[in-house]
């Protein structure tokens, strides 16, 4: 899983050089052992400057590792070669995990679509994840992790998995508030069918082409429009508009991705209505002609919190600019993630 290669100063084919020997007819290395192996990958993660994941968990191998060569999957594991499993993220700020609970939940809504049952019961994937980020020493970052149906063998179906697995690391990253506005276009790609798109899985190739799509035509991201001509998401985040009579609109979760921040979002918009600065917050359907009409538009997710949109598809949003209420938006969800209820943030307890 974890990938050392983008991390170090070394050259794609340096990094060639470390696996097959020179000549006319390269040979493939045999390790004589699983210590030579092991040294090897050390001497590639020496060459990282900062240890990007300080802590990983594995139910393969029943606990927590610190070393970065050890944070790996087997290759026979479903997730790995079928793309069954399934994930989700939750932020660390300031030593508080934030909307653990919110995320835990979709997290075994998607392993119950997708078919997986956990290894264990929703308390101790919790207790887990909380000592995770302990043993990380983590206070900014994020935690992801993976239900998937396990190791087993290489066929279609999981049957000959003995057990489902659960995968956990600490991504040490060093997130702010998003205050630049970025370009996005509409994306060729076509988007995920409603099944696959509501739960949070693996598969995530059409993301990343819509990504891929996007960054090869001077944008940030994509926006997905459905079959219908309704304004869908982004590759791997919420989109919300606010139009020109001052109302917060964000698409229908019934076909897309039920993000945790959106959702948030959408409890503490209010707060802005109230003082006359919003007239309304809806969830609704949106054509890209009125979308397009919007005066402030936005990427909604769990590291941005709010993310601004000032072109799409080469046409200005609005002004063109950073919109205040945009920034207003992002100012309530940021205060939320530093110093919000208990219901919300849950303290980690480093010191125990």
């Amino acid at each position: 899983m974890a990938d050392c290669k983008t991390c170090s100063n070394q050259k794609p084919n340096e990094m060639a050089a470390l696996e097959v020997e020179s000549g006319s007819e390269p040979r493939v290395h045999v390790f004589s052992s699983s210590s030579e192996l092991l040294e090897k990958l050390h001497k590639k993660w020496s060459l990282v400057e900062k240890q990007p994941y300080p802590a990983f968990y594995s139910s393969v191998f029943g606990g927590i590792t610190l070393d970065p060569a050890m944070m790996v999957i087997p290759m026979d594991d479903h997730m790995v070669h079928r793309g069954h499993g399934v994930f989700d993220t939750a932020i660390i700020l300031d030593g508080y995990l934030y909307e653990l609970d919110a995320h835990l939940d979709r997290f075994l809504r998607s392993a119950a679509n997708a078919k997986i049952s956990s290894p264990f019961p929703r308390s101790t994937l919790r207790s887990i994840l909380v000592q995770l980020t302990v043993s990380s020493q983590c206070r900014k970052g994020t935690l992801r992790y993976w239900l998937s149906a396990g190791p087993g063998d290489f066929l279609l179906s999981s049957a000959g998995c003995p057990t489902s697995a659960f995968y956990a690391i600490v991504i040490n990253d060093n997130f702010s508030q998003c205050k630049e506005g970025v370009k996005v276009i509409t994306s060729t790609i076509p988007m995920k069918s409603p099944l696959f798109a509501t739960m949070k899985n693996v598969n995530y190739l059409p993301n990343v082409l819509s990504k891929m799509e996007a960054e090869e035509k001077g944008a940030s991201a994509s926006i997905w429009v459905d079959e219908k001509g309704y304004i869908a998401e982004g590759p791997n985040v919420n989109v919300a508009f606010i139009t020109s009579d001052k109302e917060l609109i964000l698409p229908l979760f019934d076909k897309i991705l039920s993000g945790c921040t959106a959702k948030r979002l959408l409890e503490l918009a209010p707060k802005l209505v109230e003082l006359g600065r919003l007239k309304s917050v809806k969830t609704a359907n949106l054509t890209v002609e009125e979308a397009k009409a919007a005066t402030e538009m936005m990427y909604v997710g769990s590291t941005l919190p709010i993310l601004p949109i000032i072109m799409w598809d080469e046409q200005p949003i609005g002004d063109g600019k950073v919109g205040e209420l945009t920034m207003a938006l992002s100012d309530l969800l940021w205060d939320d993630m530093a110093a919000g209820p208990e219901t919300q943030r849950f303290a980690v307890p480093y010191g125990r």
